[in-house]
């Protein structure tokens, strides 16, 4: 019986770690279908996210209504924390992908494996093996060395990653001491969280998204071809959202962030 047990949670932790992978790289390839000038030129990022978590919302209701999933009780105050958090993520990750180059932008993605190390040994005093420190530390190096060279570092772009790293870095753990905490599971989470975060990105995000491309979302010309890539992408992005409070619940936010990588060369 114990054997069938750790047989059956290690088939449901690849199918988490598969579900995130194919679902977010299909997302990118999706979105750069929807975005790119080659595409439908799309560029409304930060409201496109807001269009994604007003479906994962939507579809958190409706299996609520059915019954299909309970609701434990979390604080407004800390929904409320957590989605300040999460958007100020995706904001100053749009933005610094404007004011860096595509090189250090991912870099600076790279940066956030100490970060959450860091940020979880101040949080919640949790040790790691010297191996990890080790990888860590090469991680640490490479990026410093990358930084140095990267004559196309400025310092606004500089303080923007700042930003994007640390915020993302705390949102990643606060998903994991969340569903801890309140003994809540990821899907549970994320239909709490998704509405106030559809809500705030879809009042901010076109405004947002003026100050990044300097287009105006309702001059865009939506054409049918372009609705049904918005409808693949905002699948997608339940998936991944969903596959992403899932991998972080089972296992860690540095497990996670190898995972990002991983996605990152496929």
């Amino acid at each position: 019986m114990e054997r069938e047990k750790k047989q059956s949670s290690a088939v449901s932790d690849i199918g988490a770690w598969a579900l995130n992978v194919v679902s977010s790289v299909g997302l990118i390839m999706a979105n750069k279908q929807l975005m790119s000038p080659a595409g439908y030129a799309f560029v409304f990022a930060t409201t496109l996210t807001g269009f994604h978590f007003c479906m994962t919302g939507i579809i958190g209701l409706v299996s609520k209504a059915s019954g299909y999933t309970t609701q434990k009780k979390v604080p407004l105050w800390e929904l409320l924390w957590f989605s300040i958090v999460a958007n100020t993520s995706i904001t100053r990750m749009n933005l610094s992908l404007m004011l860096n180059s595509v090189g250090f932008y991912q870099i600076s993605k790279l940066s956030m494996i100490p970060v959450v190390c860091v940020m979880e040994w101040i949080l919640h005093g949790k040790q790691y093996s010297s191996k990890v420190k080790v990888a860590v530390m090469v991680v640490v190096v490479g990026v410093g060395v990358c930084t140095v060279t990267d004559v196309k570092v400025n310092a606004q772009g500089f303080l923007c990653a700042f930003v994007a790293v640390l915020s993302t870095s705390l949102q990643q753990i606060s998903i994991g001491s969340l569903q801890k905490k309140y003994a809540i599971g990821s899907f549970e989470l994320l239909s709490q969280t998704a509405p106030i975060q559809a809500v705030s990105l879809l009042l901010l995000g076109p405004f947002v998204d003026y100050f990044l491309t300097g287009n105006l979302l309702p001059t865009y010309h939506l054409s049918s071809a372009a609705f049904f890539f918005i409808l693949v992408s905002c699948s997608l992005a339940v998936f991944c959202n969903i596959s992403q409070y899932l991998c972080i619940g089972r296992f860690s936010e540095v497990s996670f962030q190898v995972l990002g990588h991983m996605k990152t060369v496929s």
